[in-house]
């Protein structure tokens, strides 16, 4: 009578764990449920839920072999030949990856994983994969080898929920056997789509974002590129061809998407900046992203001789330049908004001789906010400078031009919603924060709702080789986009 209670205790005492396990919801588990068509309740599901990331880190080290410059510096200009074998390399990764691959006219590269209503507008993720000179190897590449990852964890996982429904006796089979052996691979609802996007950085043609734009229906962009050339004088259409594309014809309204093409948008990027870094937290999620405007400047002056033309005769173009660099710093300033910058990144003499008074100077000028207004006026107090400068100079402002002057971009509350919920149950540490850099998100915000995921990353470095985001925090950011995308893709 005694041993039957006693074999009793010790059976619930080593059962204790896993009756517990087994009845704790897993946030992860749970949403995938809506994808298996059928519950499961495997307690070490979330085990599957992980990032191959020693062969993510693989990846990223093989496509910065493909570069102009040596390691640990990456260059990879726009269809150089560079850029076409690192285009390949991904191409044959989505492949891979059991994605269907396309390009268009100026080679934005999708790969699209079909959900089970594909004529619902899919879900998409993405970045570049361009270089700007001697910068570094994580830049735009996380949000690309990333997402790819991300669809290869979602995948795997499906099959471990799938094969932990077989193991365990509490779940009674809805289907047959036949039938669900069909069903042993991930299916979303909506599809999701993997994005290369062309040229995000300005290198070559002076164009950022170029093919985000031209997705975003840009006549204005597509009009100029007829007759944009590179530094080598090089027309776009010839350098586009000499890649493989732009071979039909000059117009490119076929690589325009509709608004609504897609339901949603998050692109995985490294912050760029020291914040994360610095205050110990994993992700950030990006609820705006500052509006970005490009002005070029040049003065013209008479010139001369450094010892023969006397201070008072002289009309310096150098100094013209000089004065308005100064002159942005104190606009800038006195907006009044620590979201307000400007940054005179060129500034260039002519005829550069240390004995000759410059006769020509020319400025490029960046200014950013999340405020577009408050960004306009500041453009407008520099105009307002470079001509009081010139007449007070004696110097002729031949020119003052606005290259690009695009509005701020806001992130969509339902995906910051959905990827504040992703962080929680991944027990991600997150913080809400703006981005200062601009990214193909926004211009991606014209044709859907948009978000962006940040991870830490070294020092705040970027643009530089010293470069680098640590193989965990980009694990992180592939989990918490693969879930952020199940998520949305739910919806």
């Amino acid at each position: 009578m005694f041993l039957k209670p006693l074999l009793w205790f010790f059976f619930l005492l080593y059962s204790l764990p896993a009756i517990l396990s087994y009845n704790k919801a897993d946030p992860t588990v749970t949403t995938m449920e809506h994808f298996s068509g059928y519950p499961t309740h495997e307690p070490e599901s979330a085990s599957s839920f992980s990032v191959d990331t020693q062969g993510l880190q693989k990846q990223i080290d093989e496509l910065s072999s493909f570069s102009d410059t040596p390691s640990p510096s990456v260059t990879r200009v726009l269809y150089s030949e560079m850029d076409v074998v690192a285009r390949r390399y991904v191409k044959n990764l989505m492949g891979l990856s059991g994605l269907s691959v396309r390009e268009d006219a100026v080679g934005n590269i999708f790969g699209r994983w079909d959900g089970s209503e594909p004529e619902l507008s899919a879900v998409a993720t993405g970045s570049h994969i361009d270089a700007i000179p001697y910068s570094g190897k994580y830049d735009g590449v996380v949000g690309v080898l990333g997402a790819i990852e991300a669809i290869n964890v979602l995948r795997s996982l499906v099959s471990a929920l799938i094969c932990a429904k077989r193991r365990h006796p509490s779940c009674k089979p809805k289907l047959d056997p036949n039938v669900e052996a069909k069903r042993s691979g991930f299916k979303p609802r909506r599809s999701l789509e993997v994005i290369l996007f062309t040229s995000e950085e300005p290198t070559r043609f002076g164009i950022s974002c170029l093919g985000s734009r031209l997705l975003a229906g840009n006549e204005a962009l597509m009009k100029s590129l007829e007759t944009v050339v590179d530094s080598q004088n090089i027309p776009f259409f010839n350098a586009a061809r000499a890649a493989g594309y732009a071979n039909e014809e000059e117009d490119l309204s076929s690589v325009f998407l509709k608004k609504g093409s897609y339901s949603a948008f998050v692109e995985l990027h490294i912050e760029q900046g020291p914040i994360l870094e610095e205050e110990g937290i994993s992700i950030g999620i990006v609820t705006a992203i500052a509006a970005p405007a490009s002005i070029k400047v040049d003065f013209e002056g008479n010139g001369g001789h450094a010892g023969a033309v006397l201070m008072p005769n002289r009309n310096d173009a150098g100094l013209a330049a000089a004065e308005l660099a100064l002159a942005v710093e104190k606009h800038v300033l006195e907006s009044g908004s620590i979201d307000t910058v400007g940054t005179v990144g060129i500034l260039e003499l002519h005829p550069g001789a240390i004995n000759s008074i410059p006769s020509k100077s020319h400025l490029e000028i960046d200014t950013r906010d999340i405020d577009e207004m408050r960004r306009n006026t500041v453009i407008e107090k520099i105009h307002q400078s470079a001509i009081t400068i010139s007449k007070n100079r004696r110097v002729r402002l031949s020119e003052f031009k606005i290259i690009n002057q695009d509005p701020p971009a806001l992130s969509d509350k339902s995906i910051i919603k959905a990827m504040q919920a992703s962080s929680q149950e991944l027990n991600l540490s997150h913080k809400l924060m703006i981005s200062r850099a601009y990214h193909d998100s926004l211009f991606m915000a014209r044709i859907s709702p948009m978000a962006m995921i940040f991870i830490p990353c070294y020092k705040g470095y970027s643009h530089k080789p010293e470069e680098y985001s640590s193989p965990e925090d980009i694990a992180n950011g592939v989990k918490m986009l693969a879930l952020t995308l199940s998520k949305l893709s739910l919806y």
